[in-house]
């Protein structure tokens, strides 16, 4: 790396690590000032306040990466055009590309790094952090997630699901124990889902088991039936770890065992390509970054950040849609996880090609 890689990327990581610990910060006082009702109602102390916020770092940063790369990229090369250092450049032969480059390998690493960190650290850290929300300061039940299974001990039983899925707070693959005090088999309930509507729960497909002693079960079926239970969505979540909290190679695998089981994995399975496609993100904000301040460089310098900006943050909108789409089965999950990639990809290098040099 020679002096000019060493001072463009200085600037750039200078401006970069100003804006993502604005952003966090930011981020972190909004989401404390949102919650601070809940904290006071539920009596928590200054260690569980403060030990949630620092289990929502990770998750926050990984979050806030692309929004700092393209700002960094907007304000830094802004700076060096301001100071007349990109014509100076320019002036000695070098062009528009070359300065870049150094740039976008900081991305790439970036990029990278996401990855790494989505995969090995936010699991724990949003895992913790929920832990910490919904059993130390709200005291709820916490029950028992395996990888194909979640186990709960309600108020009238013990809950067995396959699946969870907070988004749409469903269930599937559902057995409920009714037990006595005395932990003796009452009633068992099957059903193939559920779903929370109107502040009930619907099982369809449902078969119910009733044991009495000395007499032979009782078998009664309905093709959907609301069951009366005290347990609400929330009451679940202890147990539920969804995709954030889990790696690509723990995803993967549950994708596997929810599919050999015969259940509908399509969510997580979006989830998982989203994993591979959202850091690479990094990248592309860079180049848009990189484009709209470098094109025309000494004309309209206002719109073209305005522009970079709205294209940017464009990004999010096209991708939270595309990506629930892909969830709700609407698109392929390869698809619905690649597609703002592959839109907002191909014009940021439209835009780059087009810079003058």
């Amino acid at each position: 790396m020679n002096i000019l890689d060493r001072y463009t990327t200085k600037e750039f990581l200078r401006f970069f690590t100003l804006i993502l610990l604005s952003f966090v910060s930011l981020y972190l006082i909004i989401d404390f000032f949102e919650k601070i009702r809940m904290f006071i109602s539920n009596k928590a102390t200054l260690y569980q306040v403060l030990s949630f916020f620092l289990f929502s770092i990770p998750m926050t940063i990984n979050q806030m990466l692309p929004v700092g790369m393209l700002l960094a990229a907007l304000t830094s090369f802004r700076a060096l055009i301001k100071r007349g250092e990109i014509v100076a450049m320019k002036a000695c032969g070098i062009s528009i590309y070359r300065m870049a480059k150094p740039i976008i390998l900081v991305a790439v690493l970036v990029c990278c790094l996401g990855f790494v960190v989505s995969e090995f650290v936010t699991p724990y850290t949003n895992q913790r952090a929920n832990y910490i929300k919904l059993v130390e300061i709200q005291k709820q039940e916490m029950g028992t997630f395996k990888r194909n299974q979640i186990w709960y001990r309600g108020k009238e039983g013990i809950y067995n699901f396959m699946v969870f899925d907070p988004r749409t707070n469903s269930l599937q693959g559902i057995t409920i124990y009714y037990v006595d005090s005395k932990m003796h088999l009452l009633k068992r309930v099957d059903a193939e889902k559920g779903e929370w509507r109107g502040g009930r729960w619907i099982f369809y497909n449902m078969i119910t088991t009733t044991f009495e002693p000395g007499a032979f079960p009782k078998l009664q079926t309905a093709p959907f039936q609301t069951v009366v239970l005290t347990e609400t969505p929330e009451n679940f979540q202890t147990a539920q770890r969804d995709a954030e909290n889990m790696g690509y190679v723990e995803l993967r695998r549950y994708i596997a065992d929810l599919k050999a089981e015969g259940y509908d994995a399509t969510s997580y399975i979006t989830d998982l390509h989203a994993k591979v496609a959202f850091p690479l993100v990094n990248i592309i904000m860079v180049i848009i970054g990189l484009a709209a301040t470098l094109r025309g460089e000494g004309r309209g310098k206002a719109q073209g950040l305005a522009a970079g900006i709205a294209m940017g943050f464009s990004y999010w909108l096209v991708f939270a849609f595309s990506v629930s789409l892909g969830r709700a089965g609407v698109l392929s999950p390869l698809l619905a996880a690649w597609s703002a990639n592959l839109l907002f990809g191909l014009a940021a290098c439209f835009l780059f090609l087009r810079i003058r040099t």
